[in-house]
């Protein structure tokens, strides 16, 4: 497992610590329900440096990616950020990745334990076009603030007011001498910005954010809260809710596909999906009240399978447990119940987000 940066500051906070996908992550700080409500009422800092990096490098790099993803790139201006996804010629996903175009390079934020997979299959396609990849793991590292304070903050440490950042929306900014960009990410929480942070900064921003932020009331966030907001909000992670059998569009990553962009791998699938109108299967929000469920758990209807349970967390703010699952389109109405597993436990399907 590999350890975060900030470790023992971690540690000295009390943290927990667990492993996802091989990389080390902060559980909980010991209060999991004060955590989350700190990112639903005052702001949360989240240490996320345990996701990984590529760059994309020469002439060639912004063609290239743009025939590998989704989503537009070839015309994605300088300083900005967008979601796409990685996928077969089948259509099934490889990755996702959050990209920002920089001036002298691409970035690709990816998953943790995603780094080598990903530069596994777009080596495959790299032939004769000036591109070059490079790990960018131990170059940066992600810091997340979620909260309505998150503004405050920022404009606190960094002694001038803070504008809120829309999603993908980017600028720089400082923070304990630090050039950090700063980048929209709204979608898990309205107010949500990730801070991407020299990695031999992490300490200096971590502590000057954790003062700053007391004023706020400012806690860690550890990674089971975050899941809980992430599946309130229905925001699905490669991994645990996508794998290599997702089509996107079943995802309802359709914010992660432009129509517009021309060919890239896989396009035919997609187009194919989307002029029938309609997929098999989608993801969605789960009520299972006061009981259990683990991930992969079968969902039924009348006897007969319909979908299976990705997700699964216990929502303070709702006291109940909360999931997402694929569920076949026959029984996507919200207030549809499914019997999970063998039963007696129900789950009763929702709209995203999770009301």
């Amino acid at each position: 497992m590999e350890p975060l940066s900030l470790h023992f500051l971690h540690e000295q906070a009390g943290a927990r610590f667990q492993d996802v996908n091989g990389r080390e992550v902060v559980g909980d700080y010991g209060d999991g329900g004060a955590e989350y409500r700190a990112a639903r009422e005052a702001v949360a800092l989240h240490d996320a440096t345990y996701r990984e990096a590529l760059r994309i490098t020469g002439e060639d790099r912004a063609s290239f990616l743009h025939g590998m993803v989704t989503q537009e790139v070839k015309g994605l201006a300088s300083g900005a950020a967008t979601y796409a996804a990685m996928i077969t010629v089948k259509g099934a996903m490889v990755a996702d990745a959050r990209i920002v175009r920089r001036e002298t390079d691409l970035l690709l934020d990816l998953e943790p334990g995603m780094g080598a997979k990903v530069r596994e299959f777009l080596e495959k396609y790299l032939i004769s076009e000036d591109a070059e990849l490079h790990d960018a793991t131990g170059e940066l590292g992600v810091l997340r603030l979620l909260g309505p304070r998150t503004a405050d903050l920022l404009g606190a440490v960094q002694g001038s007011p803070f504008t809120p950042l829309p999603q993908d929306s980017t600028r720089a900014v400082t923070v304990a001498g630090q050039e950090v960009l700063a980048v929209g990410t709204t979608r898990v929480e309205p107010n949500g910005v990730d801070l991407l942070v020299p990695r031999s900064g992490l300490e200096a921003v971590w502590k000057a954010l954790m003062a700053a932020g007391t004023a706020f009331g400012l806690k860690p966030l550890g990674w089971k809260a975050l899941e809980v907001l992430r599946v309130e909000a229905g925001v699905p992670r490669f991994g645990q809710d996508m794998g290599e059998t997702t089509i996107p569009l079943e995802a309802n990553l359709t914010h992660a596909i432009s129509y517009n962009k021309g060919c890239y791998i896989g396009q035919e699938v997609i187009a194919r999906a989307t002029f029938r109108g309609h997929m098999n299967r989608k993801l969605a929000g789960l009520l299972l009240g006061t009981n259990e469920a683990a991930p992969g758990t079968e969902l039924k209807k009348d006897g007969k399978k319909v979908g299976w349970v990705t997700t699964v967390a216990h929502s303070p703010g709702k006291g109940l447990t909360v999931a997402l699952g694929y569920v076949h389109r026959d029984h996507l109405e919200p207030g549809t119940v499914l019997t999970v597993g063998e039963g007696p436990t129900e789950a009763t399907v929702a709209n995203l987000p999770l009301p």
